[in-house]
């Protein structure tokens, strides 16, 4: 039985189509030439202070992610272009393939609000599109509401819940949520159902799905029935967050920045064919006789087991992966001290990638590039480094030569766009599709503040790693 989701979500998230558009450069571009005017006003003349030299790397550091943000940009523009023309006039798809969605969970009471709501999202939303359906929720033996988890897989056929023995090891020990999906994939292959024609949807329990994301993901499935050789096998798309679901606004405006990346930076690598720069757990497309090639048994120090596999793909189908314009709905942290628990978690579970040798080692060099730029962001801050050059003595924080402050100005410019646009795409999938009028400036002016929310728990999750604290797999609160 499909149910629909109630309250204000009606006219909210879950039925607003790609709503927002593509996203724009015009803030790119204001950004820039006033960040670029008041640098020179302010830096000029150049000084070689004690401050200049370090403060001339670490600022300059993050310039090849900033472009390859803007190539993302690009990149995303031109591919919604690109499908609103192949698809004009054309009516709904239905694809022919098999869809399996995926969603693990910790079974907690806490969580199962969330839960619920994305599976009836699911029921809602895919059938339309994909006649060939099933749900597979997937939990441990013995979990907290395991009683509500098989209520709720009782609602429809299309539902089916998969119960992890408690005696279930893998070959190599792999722990948290890695373990539960690696034995839904082992699951899958002794069912046959790991073939070409086959699709798996990996969720979190948190995260639903709308008409859009129903359409783009059938769209994508019938391109690469027709695209022979040139097929893609993974795809991802954009993870928003509708301000129904959050219950901090703080956390959410800090979220911004996610979808932001989506249509950025994972939109130049995904979209490319080849995602080095890592994939997100939800809206995560991957066809099953791939998967059963990777599988997710990484081995007990995997937790973040989604950028793994995105490493291991690239090494092995380079050119074959895809991004599209659907969107999956989640929910931000439920409170800054989970907000912080799942940065820390992300740093920790990345930095170990980096000095994992089983990886491409080209790979591991833009994850750790990557990881650099987050876990110095403490010390980079333009309000520490405010801080100090007044505890120094120093006030001018100028480079060490002119050239450096269009690049400054380029790093600037595209972190108050990448919150400005996140903000829009977040609001447009919201109840009223919009931005109320103090969000804009609330949301550039904290940028300072959700540069020490976001860097923080890096440094903290890096400092872990290299004092050889285990780090467990932390599942926040999930608001619903």
């Amino acid at each position: 039985m499909t149910q629909t989701l109630p309250g204000p979500r009606q006219a909210g998230a879950a039925h607003r189509g790609l709503a927002g558009g593509r996203p724009g450069f015009w803030p790119l571009i204001l950004s820039y030439l006033a960040v670029v005017a008041s640098d020179l006003w302010f830096v000029y003349p150049l000084a070689t202070d004690a401050l200049s030299w370090p403060l001339t790397v670490l600022w300059t550091w993050p310039i090849i992610t900033t472009i390859t943000g803007i190539v993302g940009i690009r990149g995303t523009r031109r591919r919604l272009r690109a499908a609103e023309a192949r698809w004009s006039g054309r009516g709904p798809t239905s694809s022919p393939d098999f869809l399996i969605v995926l969603v693990p969970t910790v079974g907690r009471h806490d969580t199962y609000p969330a839960l619920k709501r994305s599976v009836l999202s699911y029921l809602e939303h895919l059938p339309a599109c994909f006649p060939r359906l099933r749900i597979d929720i997937v939990i441990d033996e013995g979990c907290e509401a395991a009683d509500r988890i098989a209520g709720l897989a009782a609602r429809s056929p299309l539902i089916r819940l998969v119960v992890v023995p408690a005696r279930y090891r893998t070959a190599n020990g792999t722990r948290f949520k890695a373990r539960v999906t690696n034995y839904a994939h082992e699951l899958r292959i002794h069912e046959h159902e790991h073939r070409d024609d086959v699709w798996v949807l990996h969720m979190d329990d948190d995260t639903g799905v709308g008409p859009d994301t129903a359409l783009t993901m059938a769209r994508f499935i019938e391109e690469q029935s027709q695209a022979g050789r040139d097929a893609k096998h993974l795809a991802q798309g954009v993870l928003t967050y509708p301000r129904e679901y959050a219950v901090n606004t703080l956390t959410w405006l800090a979220d911004s920045v996610r979808p932001a990346e989506d249509v950025g930076r994972f939109s130049a690598w995904t979209g490319s064919g080849t995602p080095r720069a890592g994939v997100h757990g939800e809206l995560l497309l991957v066809r099953a006789s791939i998967e059963a090639s990777i599988g997710w048994d990484f081995g007990p120090r995997s937790i973040v087991e989604d950028a793994q596999f995105a490493l291991i793909f690239s090494a092995r189908y380079k050119g074959r992966s895809a991004w599209f314009g659907g969107r999956c709905y989640g929910a931000s942290p439920a409170s800054l001290r989970d907000f912080v628990r799942q940065r820390e978690r992300w740093s920790w579970g990345l930095t170990a990638l980096v000095f994992n040798r089983s990886l491409q080692l080209r790979n591991r060099l833009l994850l750790g590039y990557s990881v650099v730029s987050w876990v110095v962001g403490p010390i980079t801050n333009v309000s520490v480094v405010m801080l100090l050059s007044i505890l120094v003595a120093e006030r001018n924080t100028s480079p060490v030569a002119l050239f450096i402050i269009p690049l400054w100005a380029l790093n600037m410019a595209y972190t108050i766009w990448m919150y400005w646009e996140g903000l829009r795409l977040n609001a447009a999938v919201s109840g009223d599709g919009r931005r109320r009028w103090w969000e804009p400036p609330v949301v550039i002016l904290l940028i300072p503040v959700f540069g020490m929310m976001e860097s923080i728990p890096g440094l903290r999750g890096f400092m872990k790693f290299a004092q050889h604290t285990e780090h467990k797999f932390t599942v926040i609160r999930k608001p619903s």
